[in-house]
């Protein structure tokens, strides 16, 4: 992609759990709804309602100690990878986030993991799986800086 390019021609992959994950994501509505963005996330209620009518793959759950469908999630990373060709991918967490990031370095496509605003005083345990994948680290607060070193002050998104 040139430096001329139109960011409307930004491919974008939003990767995240449903619940409080997806709705961080949510927020940043007026810079993705301007870019040629994908989703993964739950087929949840609320995965199904806020993302109907983009473009959505519904990953397995639960991503807790769960190997079935860390196997499956992978899988469908690949699928996924090779079909929207992300120029990006962008997280909030949690566990279904990994498979994503690791491929996405193995494919030198540039990764963002925004940590959760309610995880103030340590780190989550997507965000320190994920971090050697990660090429922008951005955080919530000023207290997270101290968790994951390089990493930038967004500020709040709830």
């Amino acid at each position: 992609m040139s430096a001329t390019e139109p960011d409307s021609q930004l491919r974008v992959l939003m990767v995240c759990s449903s619940g409080g994950h997806l709705e961080q994501l949510m927020t940043l509505k007026p810079w993705w709804s301007q870019r040629d963005t994908a989703w993964v996330t739950f087929p949840t209620e609320d995965g199904l309602s806020k993302l109907s009518g983009e473009r959505t793959y519904f990953a397995y759950y639960p991503t807790t100690r769960n190997i079935k469908n860390l196997i499956r999630n992978t899988l469908l990373a690949v699928r996924v990878m090779v079909k929207e060709r992300p120029d990006v991918v962008v997280t909030t967490g949690a566990g279904v986030a990994l498979p994503f990031f690791v491929l996405a370095r193995l494919q030198r496509v540039p990764t963002v993991y925004i940590e959760v605003f309610d995880r103030i005083d340590h780190a989550t345990l997507t965000a320190k799986l994920c971090r050697p994948f990660t090429t922008r680290m951005l955080v919530q607060w000023e207290e997270q800086k101290d968790l994951y070193a390089g990493s930038t002050v967004v500020g709040r998104l709830l």
